[in-house]
């Protein structure tokens, strides 16, 4: 791995295409603005209309020529998940990245009853990509990308109460769902490996990067002191959006990413130019990722035909 990889290394991405969950700001934009900068299809699926359209207008702004659109995806609501899948799939997905997420949210549920940073951030993910997956399994050199944290070294799941509702702690509960995004990358790359398929499973995180990701639950309680606190770090110590971009990108694109592969920023897991990312063992562990990938399919319904244990 480069010492200095940077956006300007990205291969070209000409007949190819992505789908990026959440691409309306943050790190999911700034992937969807450089996979379209190198000729990328690039398909912008967001839970928010206006947003998700007002992305689409920024990047064709940065990008003359780019090929974007804005699809309507609520990855807390199943129904929209499974509405993305049957009525906007594109004939070829070449890179799935599932990207959009929530972070430490007072305690809800999504439509489907789910607590929301696991409903949200893994089984959302789940069955986007089970339902995806027969056009992934037809493109050469596909790959599917789970953008997880370092906060997943907080807890391990709980099998026993995945939504978490005899204890609900924010950070606990984000913690388990990045775990979760390991854990079935993991669980994806073993699967595909026994089937004999070439898709890519891998997971990344962008370190500690200045997005609206930090301050979104401190604003749904209105706690103005934390929200200062959290936008002085983002100030100060964080890296911007475009660098924490970089591990994601990476991931999708560089030659030579291998199955179950962990990228993160090089400096501590914070920030730096992509590298190989510590992850806890336990996101390793075979056993946990299939109970885990067999209780997901329970919980939202889709199956992944063809991989078996």
């Amino acid at each position: 791995m480069s010492q200095g990889w940077n956006a300007s290394d990205i291969p070209d991405q000409n007949g190819r295409t992505a789908v990026v969950t959440g691409a309306n700001s943050g790190i999911g934009l700034i992937t969807a603005r450089e996979l379209a900068r190198h000729g990328a299809r690039v398909l912008l699926a967001c839970r928010d209309e206006t947003r998700g359209k007002e992305a689409e207008s920024r990047i064709r702004t940065a990008v003359t020529g780019a090929d974007v659109e804005f699809v309507p995806l609520d990855l807390a609501d199943l129904d929209s998940v499974r509405k993305f899948a049957a009525t906007h799939t594109p004939d070829r997905i070449d890179l799935l990245i599932n990207n959009a997420g929530v972070m430490a949210l007072p305690y809800g549920k999504t439509a489907d009853g789910f607590e929301r940073q696991f409903g949200v951030n893994h089984l959302g993910h789940f069955a986007l990509t089970g339902l995806l997956l027969p056009k992934l399994l037809d493109t050469p050199g596909a790959r599917v990308v789970s953008v997880s944290s370092g906060m997943h070294a907080l807890s391990n799941i709980d099998i026993g109460d995945l939504n978490s509702e005899r204890n609900y702690r924010r950070w606990i509960a984000y913690g388990r769902s990045k775990t979760a995004n390991l854990l079935f990358i993991h669980e994806l790359a073993r699967r595909l490996s026994a089937a004999g398929c070439e898709v890519v499973a891998a997971a990344a995180h962008p370190g500690y990067a200045a997005t609206n990701l930090q301050t979104a639950g401190v604003r749904m309680e209105n706690r103005k002191a934390a929200e200062r606190v959290v936008e002085l770090g983002n100030r100060i110590i964080a890296q911007p959006a475009s660098s924490g971009a970089l591990p994601i990108l990476y991931a999708a694109t560089a030659p030579g990413v291998r199955p179950d592969s962990f990228t993160g920023p090089r400096l501590l897991g914070w920030r730096g130019a992509p590298a190989p990312s510590w992850r806890a063992g336990w996101t390793l562990n075979d056993v946990a990722s299939e109970r885990l990938w067999v209780a997901s399919e329970q919980l939202t319904g889709v199956a992944y035909p063809g991989l078996t244990p």
